[in-house]
């Protein structure tokens, strides 16, 4: 068997910066929106808002999914060991499963409330639902900047960015509803923000919910075509066949292959580099592990319909 895999030790020092300013920016993010959560409870119970209890809620849900991903992103940084062999990588999985499962317990907890203001609307104080809304869209709106560079690479970070913009476009709900309030009078309004509210995090965290589940069962990343891999691995100069290909996420930045690829004239150490290194140009496949067969080979067990 023959493995390949380029190893830059420039990318590891550049990996322990990058968890070191997410982490940077996890532990900001906690403390901002912890803060606020609880000052937004406090405002919710005083003026009779349940579009503030709402909103608190989901940034409740919130601190606690950002607690998560800052756990995950400091057990991935750490080194594998004889037990862990891939590190503690997909511990990052793990975190997005629980924060979606979580998200989904806020919002359920919510709409029960919700379902009974709407049946017994109690007044509320319009000015202090838009005052506190108001700093809630300038403090989520940070906290979600903190997180725009690293959406598109990281799950568990696109989870925080997308729940805090969410966050803040809630909280802009929140002053809408608060100003109708004020002028028009009619409390039935704020329950029925909340309903909105509710729908809105329904609708947000369905992508979440579905990419951290099929990332769970370890399906191939849905920016990778496997049929285009297999096509390219056929491709390559010498190869007759190519069988037992596995695409999987070893965490929500990282993705491993393994293929086995028939090669009657035999395939070199350079042949194994430059396949690995195409792989992670043209796919982000940072982890293959390629296994070389001759015709001269008994028939591989794994050769089958059975095993693609």
């Amino acid at each position: 068997m023959n493995a390949s895999r380029e190893h830059h030790p420039h990318l590891h020092h550049h990996g322990a910066d990058s968890h070191a300013a997410k982490g940077r920016a996890f532990a900001l993010a906690v403390a901002l929106n912890l803060s606020f959560t609880l000052a937004e409870i406090a405002a919710g119970l005083i003026s009779g808002s349940m579009a503030l209890i709402a909103d608190a809620g989901h940034n409740l849900s919130d601190v606690l999914a950002l607690l998560l991903a800052w756990g995950a992103n400091t057990l991935a940084a750490r080194p594998p060991s004889d037990r862990f062999t891939y590190g503690l990588k997909s511990s990052s999985i793990l975190a997005a499963l629980a924060n979606a499962a979580l998200l989904w317990l806020a919002l359920g907890a919510i709409l029960v409330e919700t379902l009974r203001r709407l049946a017994d609307p109690a007044p509320v104080d319009g000015p202090t639902m838009i005052l506190v809304a108001a700093v809630g869209i300038a403090i989520n709106g940070f906290s979600a900047w903190l997180f725009a560079r690293g959406r598109k690479s990281d799950l568990n970070v696109r989870a925080a960015f997308l729940h805090l913009v969410g966050d803040a476009a809630v909280s802009a709900g929140v002053v809408v509803a608060g100003l109708a309030v004020m002028f028009t009078g009619i409390a039935l309004i704020d329950p029925i923000t909340s309903v909105v509210i509710c729908a809105v995090i329904g609708w947000s965290s369905w992508g979440l919910l579905k990419d951290s589940l099929r990332m769970g069962l370890l399906a191939a990343p849905e920016s990778i075509d496997v049929g285009t891999v297999r096509a390219f691995l056929s491709s390559q100069p010498g190869v007759s066949a190519v069988h037992d290909l596995h695409v999987w996420p070893m965490s929500t930045t990282e993705t491993a292959l393994t293929a086995h690829l028939v090669m009657p004239g035999g395939g070199s150490d350079h042949f194994l580099h430059e396949l690995a290194h195409e792989l992670h140009h043209r796919f982000r496949i940072g982890h293959p592990t390629i296994q070389i067969e001759t015709a001269g080979d008994p028939v591989c067990a794994l050769e089958s319909e059975m095993v693609v």
